[in-house]
């Protein structure tokens, strides 16, 4: 169930607008279900015809009483008067009655402080039903006795009661927000879509084009390119005084209103991230490349099997910071850069990778990007080798490698676990929610990419004599250790896919030997050298998580 607080100024347009037909011939049977006082009040949704606009008028002026005898007391206008909270229910849920519809509306104004129970003096208040799904409550914002009400906070309180009222009713449980989740499909959007025949809005479309245009672009210019010729219509915003770009909004192809003139969002109503400034902070060069290794900034050489087996160095790179899970105000600040960054690699993944598996990795990439912000402000240049790791596979273009494919894979699953613990350690709800449905998602892609690898491995399972072989073997070289080693290997015999605890287990005893070796070596680093003021204005990208190869070496030595 998702609230969504707003205020504004004309009570007469509002109540035009929920007793209408809306914007496209989305409301059906427009009633009140609730009301500060539901016998006195004539309702527009239940009237003759010819009597429509003059109730709206008169149930105005109604609502507006308070509002205009404290005008005349202080002698000023009352600024924002109009206080709106739509209600609606999750895509699944089922359809409320009038009358639970109606208890919703008296808990919300009654938690976010507009009319409490039992309070004869509160604000005057309606609630109206246009669709299955939502109610709109509407209110003016002064009190019977001509106070303002207490209202702070009025967002986050109507979304704790929504929390309690789902758990009551059976509904879908939600996870409480921060303020950075993007903004709901208003119902007109959706009605739209449906008429259309879309399974997502023209909001929802232009957001997923608009981080795959972002993960791809590498500077603010290619990025507007890319989304025009994917057919988006961009419209920028220009300052009246310096005539630079202030801001930009999108409209989708085909996406049209009554006069036929293009829908247009901006960037900031499609996510918090995508707006003009977020986006220049992601994208604007800075002097941070310089001190980049030199595999991070070999664009597009080598192939495509090189840039994936280079975007799982610095993925593997990403873990091994994760992994030792970072605290304090400045490692959150780049943990949030990497989930940005992580994000940006699933979109240019799923554009790259073998046709079998984009299906499912675009899903992934669509579900992270809820995962991919927080409050917690990214310090963006800290991960820039993984970014443009990233983009190298856009670059590269195609993904016949199917081991390096399968491989990249395998870290990224490592990855999306370590940010979702770091999210729920953190008390992201909403963010480590979503960083499992992506897990969910990059598992199965990994598992149909390493199914022919598995699949050898499974046949080369040794039979009963050659375990008791192998068993007295690891009894005789290891005889401390023989029983836990045993009693691993019997417990892989339980496991749905052996083959890869195997690989995990490789994977993190390697990982934790280098981090071991690698704290070690900065321990003696630091002693030998203290850092100048410049040195210690940037941050480590990362320490590499496990051992360059000799070709990389050679590479870099050319």
């Amino acid at each position: 169930m998702v609230p969504d607080v707003s205020t504004g100024d004309r009570s007469r347009g509002l109540l035009s607008y929920l007793f209408g037909p809306g914007r496209r011939n989305e409301h059906t049977d427009p009633h009140i279900v609730a009301a500060f006082a539901m016998p006195g009040i004539n309702d527009p949704g239940r009237v003759p015809l010819d009597q429509h606009h003059n109730t709206l008028s008169e149930l105005a002026d109604y609502l507006d009483q308070p509002v205009k005898l404290r005008e005349q007391r202080l002698g000023k206008k009352v600024p924002q008067h109009v206080w709106h909270c739509p209600v609606r229910t999750a895509p699944g849920d089922r359809y409320l009655t009038d009358d639970e519809w109606g208890e919703v509306a008296r808990r919300i104004v009654h938690a976010t402080g507009i009319a409490e129970h039992g309070d004869d003096t509160a604000c005057r208040w309606i609630a109206v039903r246009h669709a299955d799904d939502h109610i709109h409550i509407m209110a003016t914002s002064v009190r019977e006795d001509g106070r303002r009400p207490r209202n702070k906070r009025d967002g986050q309180r109507a979304q704790a009661e929504c929390r309690r009222i789902e758990a009551e009713l059976g509904l879908r449980r939600l996870k409480s927000g921060d303020g950075t989740a993007p903004k709901t499909p208003t119902g007109a959007e959706v009605a739209e879509a449906e008429r259309q025949g879309r399974h997502q809005t023209a909001r929802q479309w232009l957001r997923e084009h608009a981080y795959a245009a972002a993960a791809a672009a590498t500077d603010e210019d290619e990025y507007f390119a890319v989304l025009t010729a994917l057919g988006v219509n961009v419209r920028h915003r220009i300052g009246p005084k310096t005539g630079e770009k202030t801001g930009y909004s999108l409209a989708a192809p085909g996406d049209t209103d009554s006069k036929g003139e293009p829908v247009f969002y901006s960037g900031s109503a499609l996510a918090p991230d995508l707006s003009l400034g977020r986006l220049r902070e992601r994208l604007t060069p800075t002097n941070h490349e310089a001190t980049l290794p030199a595999r991070a900034m070999n664009h597009g050489r080598g192939g495509s099997g090189e840039a994936w087996r280079r975007a799982e160095a610095e993925l593997r790179t990403t873990y091994a910071f994760l992994h030792d899970e970072p605290a304090g105000e400045e490692a959150d600040a780049r943990v949030q850069a990497q989930a940005a960054a992580f994000a940006e690699l699933l979109h240019n993944t799923a554009a790259t990778a073998p046709k079998t598996l984009r299906t499912e990795l675009h899903t992934a990439a669509v579900a992270f990007d809820r995962a991919n912000r927080s409050a917690i402000r990214a310090d963006h240049q800290s991960a820039y080798a993984l970014r443009q790791a990233g983009k190298e596979l856009i670059r590269g273009l195609g993904g016949k490698d199917g081991d390096a494919v399968t491989t990249l894979l395998s870290t990224a699953v490592f990855v999306a676990i370590a940010l979702a613990r770091w999210h729920e350690q953190h008390g992201h709800q909403q963010q480590a929610a979503a960083a499992q449905q992506t897990l969910v998602y990059l598992r199965t892609a990994y598992q149909h990419a390493a199914r022919p690898t598995l699949a050898h491995l499974a046949e080369r399972t040794p039979g009963p004599d050659e375990a008791r072989r192998l068993a007295a073997t690891v009894q005789a070289a290891v005889p401390d250790h023989a029983e836990r080693i045993l009693t691993e290997q019997r417990e892989l015999d339980t496991a749905d896919h052996p083959a890869e605890v195997l690989i995990w287990r490789l994977r993190t005893n390697t990982t934790d030997r280098i981090n071991q070796r690698t704290r070690a070596a900065q321990t003696r680093s630091t002693r030998r050298h203290t850092p100048t003021q410049s040195e210690a204005g940037h941050p480590p990208t990362g320490t590499t998580a496990l051992p360059e190869s000799a070709n990389d070496a050679r590479r870099r030595t050319r």
